[in-house]
């Protein structure tokens, strides 16, 4: 969602904040800003509506000199893009905030505010912040004090920077349910709400926990738990360079994330693969305790990872015996529900912050769940921190909004998973070592279908005009179909839907004419002929084909029917390399729309608020 930086520093700190926001830049936003105390006393604050760039060119025409300031990109919840709604809210020119979240009782905030005399000038939730800490400044207290008696107001989730045009020296961040981290320099210090968009500046970084609130000087920072007791927050070094969010030679992150995934699939499998075993102890010491006594699997998650879910379900199912069921987090949080015995509950997200699969653990731990893992992108999240195992997936930073490599190194992780679960459940050695065998030649089969590329690109073109597609798949084949809709219609903004096949007759066919492309896949498996059936419905209805078909499966190209050939790959791994030339069919048709591939309108790449 929304992006935050700030930083005290001997030096001039704009250019820094500035940058920061350009690397923040995947998270989502519709307009940015920045406030510095440019002199005692004295805060400059600038906003723009739209992309960083226009900051910038504000900024490099009137200037924004100072050693004290925080920046922000930000998607709009409460109040239309403009620039009046951008952030960093000021109140009385005395102090200024930067946030992250929602705050859920601001409107009760606003009507007391402006009854004793405060005038908005925006349409946010954020400003009321701004006044609750101006009149805590105002009562006498300093600014640490004066952030902590205004967050007492707050109901809600929030990432915050404070500044005080009284207070020169400091900068004050508090973190409840959005996440925040401190870069830690050399007579500089700054914030932001990841550490990509301090890695040109440090690699040495603070992640503040729930209910933190924290004092950043120039040669210090002090931090307070939330019950008021100062703590030491570990320090981590993180092994990113600068250069691993850079396009390099590719046109777009999601493009070069496409890329990257025979590489993040190798990282993830390094150290988990023995021989011919799964390692148990991959996902933590107490792992093979808490696998060995795993009678059911309860997995949440949110968009694609609740893709991967779904694929998972499919082979705990059919490989372990053990039943699994996959929910949507948002909607498991508001339900009454039955735990089964021995049950445990798998939490899947890439950032490690979603704020509805974060609120559904938190939940969940009182349910009575055996235990909790999550699988996840980020080793310092929140979601990592709170459950029992953690299994990190290695994809390096995603940046592009539309998640590529994040899921298939999502769907290693969950492969790892079921294998280590069948053993406990039955799985012999012989199988276990097939399954292990397939797994190390996954990076080589996602390269071979990265060689379709150029095919993709060339049938990109026949979508360009289209409106809608209908993908098809069956088995754990379905949720790739649903994960290839989904890519489209992010980044190409084409209606896409997706479909098991064996429903066409129960509605979609409804909607097949000669203007309704069909992607289907079609893997060389026991549902083969089952799905050949489905495809001859749309054929017989005046439907374009669209076939993505393993080499061995017995299909010819006709008219209305395009076959493209996918590498051949035996069962278990074929989800993650048909998903490969779905992910490309979708950028491809992006460009040729002209869309922003990398930040689609309206979507934010990490959704920390509900």
């Amino acid at each position: 969602m929304c992006g935050i930086v700030g930083g005290i520093a001997q030096r001039e700190v704009s250019a820094i904040l500035l940058e920061g926001l350009r690397r923040l830049e995947y998270r989502g936003y519709d307009s940015a800003g920045m406030a510095i105390l440019s002199a005692p006393g004295q805060l400059r604050r600038l906003r723009t509506l739209g992309k960083v760039e226009r900051l910038a060119e504000a900024i490099a025409t009137e200037g924004l000199p100072g050693t004290l300031g925080i920046a922000h990109t930000r998607w709009a919840t409460h109040g239309e893009p403009s620039e009046r709604n951008a952030h960093p809210h000021v109140c009385r020119d005395r102090c200024a905030v930067v946030h992250n979240g929602i705050i859920e009782n601001h409107e009760a905030l606003r009507r007391e505010q402006t009854a004793a005399g405060h005038r908005f000038t925006s349409a946010t939730d954020t400003e009321v912040i701004a006044h609750a800490v101006y009149d805590e400044l105002a009562a006498g207290r300093g600014l640490v004090d004066a952030v902590q008696g205004a967050r007492r107001r707050l109901d809600g989730a929030y990432a915050l920077g404070v500044i005080d045009t009284q207070d020169p020296e400091r900068l004050v961040a508090a973190r409840q349910g959005s996440p925040l981290v401190i870069g830690l320099g050399f007579g500089e210090n700054f914030i932001a709400s990841d550490v990509f968009a301090l890695l040109p500046v440090t690699s040495r970084f603070l992640f503040l926990e729930e209910g933190d609130i924290a004092e950043i000087t120039r040669e210090a920072v002090r931090i307070w738990d939330a019950a008021g007791n100062q703590v030491e927050r570990p320090v981590k070094e993180s092994g990113l360079s600068a250069d691993a969010v850079e396009r390099g030679q590719f046109r777009h992150y999601m493009q070069k994330e496409i890329f990257e995934q025979p590489r993040a699939i190798a990282d993830t499998l390094e150290g988990r693969l023995t021989g011919s075993r799964v390692l148990p102890e991959a996902f933590g010491n107490q792992a093979p305790e808490i696998l060995a006594a795993t009678r059911a699997v309860e997995i949440v998650a949110c968009g694609t990872s609740f893709h991967a879910g779904l694929v998972a379900r499919y082979w705990i199912e059919s490989l372990t015996g053990l039943p699994c069921r996959v929910e949507v987090a948002s909607e498991y949080r508001y339900r009454r529900h039955v735990v089964p015995q021995g049950a445990l509950f798998v939490t899947i997200s890439q950032s490690g912050e979603t704020a509805d699969t974060l609120a559904a653990l938190r939940m969940a731990k009182g349910l009575g769940y055996a235990s909790t893992l999550t699988i996840c992108n980020a080793p310092e999240s929140s979601l990592v921190r709170e459950s029992d195992l953690v299994l990190l997936t290695h994809a390096g930073p995603e940046i592009g909004v539309a998640s590529t490599k994040a899921f298939t190194t999502q769907l290693v992780a969950l492969l790892l998973l079921t294998t280590v679960l069948g053993r406990y459940n039955g799985l012999d050695g012989a199988t276990e070592a097939q399954r292990v065998a397939l797994m190390r030649s996954l990076p080589g089969k996602i390269d071979e279908a990265l060689g379709l590329d150029d095919t993709v690109r060339t049938l990109a073109e026949r979508f360009v005009e289209k409106r809608h597609t209908l993908f098809l798949g069956r088995g754990d084949q379905y949720p790739i179909a649903m994960e290839g809709a989904l890519k489209l219609k992010e980044i190409s903004y084409i209606h896409a839907e997706a479909y098991p096949a064996g429903e066409l007759k129960h509605g979609p066919l409804a909607l097949i004419d000669e203007d309704m492309p069909v992607v289907a896949v079609a893997p060389n498996d026991k549902l083969l002929e089952k799905l050949k059936s489905n495809l001859q419905e749309v054929r017989a209805r005046g439907g374009e084909l669209f076939v993505f078909a393993d080499h061995r499966v017995s299909m010819d190209e006709e008219r209305g029917i395009t076959v493209i050939r996918v590498p051949q790959v035996d069962g278990i791994i074929s989800p993650l390399v048909f998903t490969v030339p779905l992910q490309l069919l979708a950028y491809h048709v992006a460009v040729l729309k002209g869309t922003d591939v990398d930040q689609p309108r309206n979507l934010a790449k990490s959704v920390t608020v509900e």
